[in-house]
């Protein structure tokens, strides 16, 4: 008996087991592999699927026939393997060659990817160009959890087709994106290189412009902002011999003379307790988490970036503990089973107590968000616990995301605020407070629900306040606060620039290439951010526009409804860029020499140290050599010979800090030690740990053991 054949693709290997583990009634599925690339096979009754991965993205945009990485404009592109494309895509060339193998038996082909944008372009491709054109046929699994249940459920419903419109939306994203960041980063960066005859990585885009623009705009709002001089009262009350600090009436008082009149006025004098107000006021339980908002509070609670959130809710994702992230709903449908997740939870020891009060409920309903997305509910947990160790950064986002999801059955929560007003001749002082009544969602959400009770002391109207303490303070009206990821993933998702996948992929890229700066956790632009900014906004001022982005991303929006085709964008971007290249090379020279003396600035005052020599106090600087070594050297030849080893470049990423080391006064270093995973960074004196060094017969090298160093100090 011939069986037939059915081959799934999905987006990653994890994904695929997963798959394979649900579709698989009468036995296990049975792992297999080609040239190394494992798949798997499972058997039910007279079907046979197949269930291979994807890497990712393993076809991408390239230009057409044989070019070098220096020649541009170029507008002739084309699909090809990624492995042709990237460097380091070896693994991709055996994936592609497995899958293409592995087809050769199939009578029926699904699109198991995630189901988005990237997800459709990825099985697209795969379909198309790795099994000889079975996008025409093949059908579409839609589903939100990789639990058994949902996969099962999707199999029986699959989509005739695939998706093509969001898969046609998906290529156009990346060949615009390619055709604009191809074409205008080697722009900058040939111009640099001609002028410097050294290469700096230099990069912008269609998103990547604007946003940055966010942050040199908001630089030199705080360079040219001009504090203004304010005065605040500091007033004490005493009640009934205890200090208690009060508002004045006016919460800034612009001249310092009426600042002192109402100090003269006040000091020494009694007060009266006029009224005392109170005013409750109810708290709506939080609505469910969309990615934007999921990164919003991992970095408020933990200082997680937005890319190491999407990252962990990836791997969450991956492990069957939560929902698909990249979602834009803030909505959780009844189809997702509330009581089932929550008698999942409810086997979890962190959550027994909580998951029992809602189960005895009467009747649940989330508090929906306004947001929604055709493809995928909010984000929100499965029910199912870890089956494996998760690393410290996913179980605490496993945890708020879990607690949010409780809290959105929660009950209002109650809140009053009192506020007792206190007269001193004409002038009027406040002393607040505010406490929970009760605690409905905020006993679901935990320490993420962050409420201070103050509470008035004993008072009663009419009563006689000595005024204990008067006197004004100097203040200044504050430049805007600078971005940190968080804000600025924010302010592109009000802008509507981007999408929720590559937003906190652009933000690291701005730290990448050197226009931002990490300062005290906010985003300083640099140098070279202000320059790259002035060129774009003389030569392409579109790059930079907010609006014209925005139009795009709303033309692609259109491709996903069927309303426009990708042909027809494509081409309006090449008719825009067409005349801006030609521009920008023709003043290759001028461009330049802007850019040169800027990068090389900032690579000197990137390498030279704060801290002189301890032997004979002239400047010293990190050295980098062709071989990717690096070290502490003088600035300028010299006679002394002191001089202390870095990590190399294969082996870590460093920045040095503006702190000194307790114990010798040299400047600390922060080192983050690649390998599989980054390691969280370590901070460090290199010259107090190469000098314990000495001696002991160890190699002399600065490394994870860093420990030996003495006290720890705070990266932060």
């Amino acid at each position: 008996m011939t069986l037939s054949t059915t081959l799934i693709v999905t987006e990653k290997p994890d994904a695929a087991l997963h798959v394979a583990e649900a579709l698989s009634i009468e036995k296990k599925p049975t792992k297999l592999s080609f040239e190394g690339v494992p798949f798997f096979e499972v058997i039910n009754g007279e079907e046979r699927i197949l269930v291979c991965s994807a890497l990712g993205h393993l076809y991408a945009v390239a230009a057409e026939g044989e070019e070098t990485r220096s020649h541009y404009p170029v507008w002739d592109f084309t699909w090809k393997p990624k492995h042709l494309v990237e460097r380091g895509q070896i693994r991709q060339e055996k994936w592609i060659r497995a899958i293409s193998e592995v087809s050769k038996n199939a009578d029926r082909f699904i699109n198991a990817c995630d189901y988005d944008l990237e997800g459709s372009l990825i099985g697209y491709t795969i379909l198309k160009y790795a099994c000889n054109g079975a996008d025409e046929k093949a059908y579409r699994m839609k589903f939100s959890t990789l639990t058994s249940k949902e996969l099962r459920d999707s199999y029986s419903r699959l989509s005739p087709h695939l998706d093509f419109e969001f898969a046609q939306a998906g290529m156009c994203r990346h060949e615009v994106d390619w055709l604009y960041g191809i074409n205008l980063s080697r722009a900058l960066t040939q111009s640099a290189m001609k002028a410097s005859h050294r290469y700096s990585t230099l990069s912008t885009g269609r998103v990547q412009g604007p946003a940055m623009s966010f942050v040199v705009e908001r630089e030199r709002e705080i360079q040219c902002f001009v504090p203004i001089p304010y005065w605040i009262l500091k007033t004490t009350f005493n009640v009934d011999g205890k200090k208690v600090e009060t508002e004045f009436e006016v919460e800034r008082i612009d001249k310092r003379l009426e600042a002192q009149r109402i100090v003269n006025e006040c000091i020494g004098k009694i007060g009266i307790l006029e009224k005392i107000e109170s005013r409750t006021y109810n708290l709506a339980p939080p609505t469910p988490f969309d990615l934007p908002t999921l990164q919003a509070e991992a970095y408020r609670n933990f200082g997680f970036t937005p890319r190491t959130t999407l990252a962990s809710a990836e791997h969450l994702y991956l492990d069957q503990l939560i929902s698909y992230p990249r979602t834009s709903s803030q909505k959780l449908p009844p189809t997702i089973g509330y009581l089932e997740v929550l008698r999942g939870l409810s086997k979890l020891e962190s959550y027994k107590r909580e998951t029992a009060k809602l189960l005895t409920y009467s009747r649940l309903a989330p508090n929906q968000g306004k947001k929604e997305d055709p493809a995928h509910p909010a984000v929100y947990p499965t029910g199912a616990g870890p089956r494996k160790t998760i690393d410290s950064r996913e179980q605490r986002l496993f945890d708020l995301i879990v607690r949010r999801f409780l809290a959105t059955f929660g009950d209002i929560a109650t809140r009053q605020s009192d506020k007792a007003i206190i007269k001193v001749g004409e002038h009027r002082f406040f002393l607040r407070a505010a406490r929970i009544l009760s605690k409905g969602w905020i006993e679901f959400y935990g320490r993420y629900a962050k409420f201070d009770d103050v509470t008035l002391p004993p008072l009663k109207e009419g009563q006689r306040i000595p005024v204990e303490e008067i006197h004004f303070e100097e203040k200044y009206v504050q430049p805007p606060a600078r971005f940190n990821p968080s804000s600025l993933l924010r302010s592109m998702e009000e802008a509507e620039i981007g999408t929720k996948a590559t937003r906190a992929d652009i933000i690291e890229t701005l730290y990448d290439r050197g226009y931002v700066k990490e300062e005290h956790r906010s985003m300083v632009a640099t140098p070279l951010a202000f320059r790259v900014s002035e060129i774009l906004m003389k030569y392409c001022p579109k790059i930079m526009d907010v609006k014209f982005t925005r139009e795009l991303e709303a033309m692609m929006e259109q491709i996903e409804l069927g309303k426009e085709i990708r042909q027809h964008v494509v081409q309006s971007t090449i008719e825009y860029l067409k005349p801006v290249l030609q521009d920008l090379k023709a003043k290759e020279d001028e461009i330049g020499s802007e850019l040169t003396a800027t990068i090389g600035k900032m690579w000197m005052d990137k390498v030279t140290l704060d801290v002189p020599c301890p032997k004979c106090a002239q400047v010293l600087i990190w050295i980098a050599s062709r071989n990717g070594k690096r070290f502490i050297g003088h600035k300028v030849r010299t006679d002394c010979m002191f001089s202390l080893p870095l990590p190399p470049t294969r082996m870590a990423q460093l920045d040095f800090l503006d702190k000194r080391c307790p114990e010798c006064g040299f400047q600390m270093m922060k080192v983050k030690w690649k390998g599989k995973k980054w390691s969280p960074p370590v901070v460090s004196c290199p010259n107090c740990y190469i000098n314990k060094s000495k001696g002991t017969g160890q190699e002399i090298t600065i490394n994870p053991s860093i420990q030996k160093t003495g006290k720890p100090v705070d990266p932060n």
